[in-house]
């Protein structure tokens, strides 16, 4: 069993920074491709970035490319999404799943076995 918590949500302004967190447990003796997903109220949920086993390698969604930079630290058991100039486009509830399958970075939310309970971004404008 793999459980997975969020933090690091919160409000903030137009033009501001935040950094999500992602604690990892259970079989953490393997170390999951991950992936962050958001999903604001009446749309489903989309892909925003991903990340390779090692961190080798990363994958974002147009929308946020250049802006968020998603990372981990394997010693830690933690994933991260720095999000920088924030826009209220990005207000969503921000998940981090894990991908049981050890693939590639995946981009859709089906092919993800574990998900966290989410932690809620909102940016004013």
């Amino acid at each position: 069993q793999v459980q997975l918590v969020e933090s690091g949500g919160g409000l903030v302004q137009a033009g501001d920074s935040l950094r999500l967190s992602c604690a990892v447990s259970g079989r953490t003796f393997i170390s999951y491709p991950m992936g962050w997903f958001r999903q604001a109220p009446g749309k489903e949920r989309e892909f925003v970035a991903g990340i390779s086993r090692s961190g080798g390698s990363t994958s974002y969604a147009d929308s946020v490319k250049g802006r968020f930079t998603i990372s981990r630290d394997n010693a830690k058991d933690t994933v991260y999404l720095q999000m920088n100039s924030l826009k209220p486009e990005d207000t969503a509830v921000y998940y981090c799943a894990a991908d049981g399958s050890l693939s590639g970075i995946r981009m859709r939310a089906e092919e993800y076995n574990w998900w966290g309970q989410g932690t809620q971004v909102s940016v004013s404008s």
